[in-house]
């Protein structure tokens, strides 16, 4: 059944064209009759189509084939107007055409006599009709230009040509105005548009809300001709009763359906976002952070080393009064480290070979580790990487200590905020889904990311220097073959082996110009004679040598700094992830690695980390006496200094012995117009009250959180105030360590004493510094100090002695028990012999009771004398 819509009738023919930026917005009245009558008294009848593939189907708001379509609007349309304008219908004529752009066709109306079409079905002869007449002309002109491949169909509703913005899509949703259309009938009714891939059945829906099916076209061509001809249309139903179809696009996703299903879904949404995040990070930003690191190491952010700068430093800045001067440094005076030759051997012999293992460079403060390690590395020239321990521990926190190892390391770019965001993510995702979504990550993670992102850096080094030296060889042999050519050239001139023929043309020597000897290539054969002998460079011996020492100069060095397990509160977790990652350096031979530390203890954590291979250690101790004292006596004479410096002098001097840091404090507080001797004992009473302070606490409750008891201390410094040094082994076993090393190493780490090794073995115990065994007489001339700790140490003894005689007391009394047994004819009885080695030990241990018992008295004595 057509809707027809009641115009006036016209005798010529109507053309009106809407564009679709000139929206439809008047209403039409649609009657349900099948004719009109003109002014003439003849019946007309009006009938909608709908063109479909005239423009591409709109997707979205901003889909730029509507834009391009949009130019071919105007000739498209005039085409489909010239197609129709001889329709074989009695009467025909077409009233408007209004594009319809986003759906990709036009409405055509058109108006034809009553009785020009005398079928059943008028409608479907119209359809038949118009769509012969169009393949006649050539078919419905599309935008493309490409194959027609639309067709006209006849509009069974009425067109709904509303401009808002809902664009079409395979999922048609048609509501029923009456009672529900059976889904065979709806199918039916759709089919003749497309193939259904399914039809929804309708759903219970509120009060007042049309009942609705929703349809899935196989093609979205399909949905859009269903919408623009099929709504409207009014199907019957059981009952008799009509239904009328009222048909809109749906979109295949809901508003905020997306947002929804990611909120309703986190188990899987946070896992996957998390994936997501590292992969980006890992794929962006790494690349970038590992060229930083190259960058750092290579010196390109520091402007002072390129050409240009220097150029200008030569050239300019030195010869202004206020630009920079390069200052000489006079060298050290021969003899007075000659005990680091030894060291220096030791440490370039480890860095002309494949790293294998990690050199430990190990000394106390002041003895020039640092120094040494400078000056072997400028003279290797070589890219180096620092890490210095102690500026990690002075971190206050986790991202603290993060930012300033990414800095020390040339890691860019560096989010430490972020950690933060995600631990806070990570309380909110446990509140979600019941666990954390592992945004955040550990201390020993974050470390462990910058160092593996370092180590991709070092290898971008190593390479970019073994580029650098292949095409360095090139060069090089580029130019010695061309040397080679020319020397050939050169020997064959002299010979006579080579002739110019442009020389005899111009010379005019008759027919010998005209054969133009001396035009054709010269070979060997040519030769008169056998050559002369040619410089040709020698291929080197030790080709493969050279070849490996290239390969080792191009690897970078990686020193780590003041590496101490007395660092700060991170401290464990800074040195474990540097001692494994510099293992896994040397073990892939990526880059040498030098560690700087103040004990050998300090060793065992990297040893831990490489356990198939010895570490390398390098030992550095303090300079001996007379390298000391050649050191003050240089230094104060290039100050200045004319004093005559006496044998007291000297002895003072010695005092401090060679600790490096002593030295030139001294040196710094004479140049500043103090004596030697002051200086000297400034230093040691400053020393008395350090020693004080950290080996014994300053109350009891301070002694406590001492990793060591004052017993410990105490005789210890009065064995080293006598001794320069004392067994390691005798010092253990005996009271009060009984075995127990804890104590000793960490007065070794706190620098109080330092332990001798030799084949790996300790075997003595010597001060920490060497001026410390005169900071110990020192205190123990302190009267009262000693007095006190005395009675602390024998107090301690005395109460092991009362243990002791309690043991052997309980122990006789066991015997006693036991009976008396009668006395062998050889020997005595084990009870008897038992009984006597205790009587022995209880009296020697009385012995020493009352000798401790009498020196408390007399040290109690002491502490209750008035000080002279």
């Amino acid at each position: 059944m057509s809707s027809l819509l009641w115009r006036p009738s016209s005798s010529r023919l109507k053309i009106q064209c809407v564009s679709h930026r000139e929206p439809i917005l008047r209403r039409s009245r649609f009657l349900q009759t099948d004719s009109e009558a003109t002014a003439s008294g003849n019946l007309k009848k009006d009938t909608w189509l709908f063109f479909d593939s005239l423009f591409p189907i709109t997707l979205f708001h901003w889909d730029p084939r509507a834009s391009v379509a949009r130019f071919f609007e105007n000739s498209i349309l005039d085409n489909l107007k010239d197609s129709l304008k001889s329709l074989p219908i009695e009467g025909a004529e077409i009233i408007s055409i209004e594009p319809r752009n986003k759906d990709g066709g036009a409405f055509v109306h058109i108006r034809y006599a009553a009785n020009a079409i005398p079928d059943e079905d008028p409608l479907n002869r119209i359809e038949e009709i118009v769509n012969a007449e169009i393949s006649k002309n050539g078919g419905v002109p599309s935008w493309l230009g490409l194959r027609p491949r639309g067709r006209a169909w006849v509009v069974r509703g009425r067109p709904y040509r509303e401009d808002m913005y809902r664009f079409a899509s395979q999922y048609v949703k048609v509501e029923f105005e009456g009672p529900d259309v059976h889904e065979e009938d709806l199918w039916r009714t759709l089919r003749p548009y497309g193939r259904i891939v399914d039809i929804t059945a309708p759903t219970p829906v509120p009060a007042g809300t049309l009942r609705s099916s929703t349809v899935f076209f196989y093609n979205l061509r399909s949905a859009a001709i269903a919408r623009n001809v099929i709504h409207g249309e009014a199907l019957p139903t059981e009952g008799g009763k009509i239904t009328r179809l009222a048909l809109a696009f749906e979109r295949p996703l809901k508003a905020h359906a997306i947002r929804d299903w990611l909120t309703a879904h986190p188990r899987i949404v946070v896992p996957v976002a998390v994936f997501l995040f590292g992969t980006l990070t890992y794929t962006i930003f790494d690349p970038i952070r590992a060229l930083a690191v190259q960058g750092k190491m290579m010196n390109w952010f520091d402007y002072r080393e390129y050409s240009m700068f220097q150029w200008l430093e030569r050239n300019a800045f030195q010869r202004l009064p206020f630009g920079r001067r390069s200052v000489d440094t006079a060298p050290p005076a021969q003899g007075i480290w000659k005990d680091r030759e030894e060291a220096e051997t030791a440490m370039r012999s480890y860095l002309e070979d494949f790293p294998s293992t990690i050199s430990f460079i190990h000394g106390p403060q002041g003895s020039g580790k640092t120094r040494l390690t400078d000056a072997v590395i400028k003279e290797s020239g070589r890219d180096t990487l620092v890490i210095d321990c102690a500026e990690l521990s002075k971190a206050g926190s986790d991202t603290r200590l993060v930012t300033t190892l990414a800095k020390q390391t040339g890691y860019w770019p560096v989010f430490g905020f972020l950690n933060s965001i995600n631990s806070m993510l990570d309380l909110i995702s446990v509140g979600l889904i019941g666990k954390p979504a592992g945004l955040s990550s550990s201390l020993d993670s974050q470390l462990k990311q910058i160092l593996d992102t370092v180590e991709r850096g070092l290898v971008r080094v190593s390479s970019s220097h073994k580029q650098a030296t292949k095409k360095s060889e090139k060069v090089t042999k580029q130019r010695s073959e061309e040397q080679v050519h020319i020397a050939e050239q050169r020997e064959l001139e002299k010979v006579g082996g080579r002739h110019d023929g442009r020389v005899d043309v111009v010379a005019g020597t008759g027919p010998i110009s005209e054969l133009g000897i001396g035009d054709e290539p010269i070979t060997s054969k040519d030769r008169l004679g056998d050559p002369l002998p040619v410089s040709h460079p020698q291929p080197q011996k030790a080709s493969n040598i050279n070849k490996s020492r290239e390969e080792i100069d191009a690897l970078p060095i990686v020193i780590i700094k003041n590496f101490a397990t007395r660092s700060g509160a991170n401290s464990d977790e800074i040195l474990t992830a540097l001692s494994n990652w510099a293992s896994g350096l040397v073990e892939n031979q990526v880059a040498h690695v030098i560690v700087l530390s103040d004990n050998r203890e300090n060793a065992k954590r990297l040893a831990t980390a490489l356990p198939s291979r010895p570490l390398g250690y390098i030992a550095l101790s303090d300079a001996d006496r007379d390298s000391a004292l050649r050191f003050v006596m240089s230094k104060l004479h290039e100050s200045g200094y004319n004093k005559d410096v006496t044998s007291q002098d000297i002895e003072l001097i010695e005092r401090l012995g060679g600790r490096a840091n002593d030295l030139e404090l001294l040196i710094h507080k004479v140049q500043n117009g103090e004596t030697i001797s002051s200086a000297v004992e400034e230093r040691i009473s400053r020393g008395v009250g350090e020693l004080r302070k950290s080996a014994f606490g300053d109350d009891s409750d301070d002694a406590k959180s001492l990793p060591w008891s004052r017993e410990q201390v105490w005789v210890v410094l009065k064995q080293l105030a006598a001794k320069d040094e004392i067994p390691y082994f005798e010092t253990l076993v005996e009271f009060p360590f009984k075995g127990d090393d804890v104590a000793l190493r960490r007065m070794e780490q706190a620098e109080l004493i330092s332990v001798v090794a030799q084949d790996g073995r300790p075997t003595g115990i010597r001060p920490g510094k060497p001026v410390l065994k005169w900071v110990f007489k020192r205190l123990l001339e302190d009267k009262v100090f000693k007095s006190l700790q005395d009675i602390y140490l024998n107090e301690k003894i005395i109460a092991t002695l009362e243990s002791t005689l309690k043991s052997c007391e309980q122990e006789l009394l066991t015997l006693k028990e036991l009976g008396s047994q009668e006395k062998p004819w050889f020997g005595s009885s084990a009870t008897n012999e038992r009984a006597e080695y205790l009587l022995k030990k209880m009296h020697a241990a009385g012995v020493k009771l009352e000798r401790l018992e009498k020196e408390n008295s007399a040290l109690k004595k002491t502490l209750a004398s008035k000080p002279t």
